[in-house]
């Protein structure tokens, strides 16, 4: 019985790629997640987080 550990060769990335070098800065995608951050959730979050 052998020590070698199987690896798949094809594998494109050990990591998971950065957004940030995929999307240029006026991407659409960068001005949604922004508007998402300003909005306030605290009260969904309050009603769906304290349930679990």
């Amino acid at each position: 019985m052998s020590n070698f550990i199987v690896t798949d060769r094809k594998t494109g990335y050990l990591l998971s790629p950065s957004v940030d070098d995929w999307l240029n800065e006026d991407h659409l995608a960068r001005f949604v997640v922004e508007v998402i951050d300003q909005l306030d959730i605290s009260n969904w979050k309050a009603q769906h987080w304290s349930d679990s």
